[in-house]
């Protein structure tokens, strides 16, 4: 395990502090969800969110710039752009259901509506967790931060006992 007053480093080398810089902002989540719900133009986020136009056009020239959205003319009208998710920001997804059933549970404390569902058995989504490599759940108590180069030199051994 990591001694974290040796290891100070490892707070500059943490990815957390970058993703946020890039949308830990109220309105870029909001401008995600609203994509994620199939809106694609300027004019349906903001009529739908809003949001003032100059923050709008500032929140989507952020995320075109960090190409989790993509700008395109839109195919029926050359005049429109349309935003579509990439596929950096279509792996979003995860983490905004995960604040979404955290806002539930902790904040608003009450089910949101619509229901998120799997569309196959119309069954709402299970909450999200952190999970093992084999798929079980994990608790707080069975994390631990290691060094990757810690992982690296533990794996042979562990594969080598096996």
């Amino acid at each position: 395990m990591i001694d974290l007053e040796r290891h100070k480093c490892l707070l500059t080398e943490c990815s957390l502090p970058a993703a946020l810089q890039v949308v830990g902002e109220r309105w870029s989540f909001l401008i995600l969800r609203a994509a994620f719900n199939g809106l694609h133009h300027f004019e349906e986020f903001q009529s739908t969110l809003g949001i003032a136009r100059n923050i709008l056009s500032n929140r989507l020239a952020r995320l075109v710039e960090n190409e989790i959205l993509q700008r395109e003319p839109d195919p029926a009208d050359r005049r429109k752009v349309t935003y579509r998710l990439t596929q950096k920001g279509r792996e979003l997804l995860p983490v905004l259901i995960s604040l979404r059933q955290w806002g539930e549970r902790w904040v608003s404390g009450i089910p949101s509506n619509p229901v998120l569902v799997d569309r196959q058995s119309l069954r709402p989504v299970a909450a999200m967790g952190v999970h093992a490599e084999d798929g079980r759940p994990l608790s707080l108590q069975e994390l631990a931060w290691v060094d990757r180069d810690e992982i690296a030199r533990a794996r042979p051994e562990k594969e080598r006992a096996a």
